[in-house]
């Protein structure tokens, strides 16, 4: 039998990473999230507004329900028409970009950071995510730090995206695989008012 380490999580150290902003801000924003953000109170637009004072770059017509979780929201950029339901978790230690017409389904979680299980120290890893333009994640589906979920592309239920994601595919599973395309069939309503 190899001799192996063991883990040693007295010799973990993550002063390297910096989440930004002052020390102030960052109490400031737990006590502000904590207290009304992640509330059960209704309204996406003063929480879009509370988002954006602290930094984060919100596009237009963004639907934010109750209970919605966002660690740094100076390293958030959310686009236009975007959803985010209830109970996600956007736990961004890096950067967290979410497209156009996304919707990311109740208790997703966006997961930016994880630990090297090669090292006894059991160090931090830090990685940005980012959805682009159409994207869906499903209810509690969890997309991993580094993933790039390209566009129109599906993540099931329950599904974790270890990996990226190809433009107008559905993937599901653990680790999640391609099952199938994604096709989008035009609403009547919008092709009647393109003509």
């Amino acid at each position: 039998m190899a001799d192996h380490c063991r883990t040693d999580l007295s010799a973990y150290n993550n002063h390297w990473y910096s989440p930004g902003r002052n020390f102030l801000i960052r109490v400031v924003w737990f006590a502000v999230h904590g207290i009304l953000f992640k509330s059960w109170l209704p309204g996406s637009g003063w929480r879009t507004f509370m988002l954006r004072l602290f930094g984060a770059r919100m596009g237009e017509g963004i639907v934010i329900k109750p209970g919605v979780r966002v660690k740094y929201p100076w390293k958030l950029a959310v686009g236009d028409h975007s959803w985010l339901g209830e109970y996600v978790w956007i736990d961004n230690l890096g950067l967290v970009s979410i497209g156009d017409h996304c919707c990311v389904s109740q208790g997703a979680l966006l997961l930016c950071g994880n630990h090297n299980y090669k090292k006894s120290s059991f160090d931090l890893i830090v990685k940005d995510i980012r959805l682009k333009d159409g994207v869906w994640i499903g209810a509690k589906g969890i997309v991993a730090p580094g993933v790039t979920c390209h566009e129109h592309s599906v993540l099931a239920a329950g599904s974790v995206a270890t990996c990226d994601l190809e433009a107008y595919c559905i993937y599901a599973g653990n680790p999640a695989r391609k099952v199938r395309d994604r096709v989008i069939q035009q609403t009547v309503g919008q092709s009647r008012q393109a003509a």
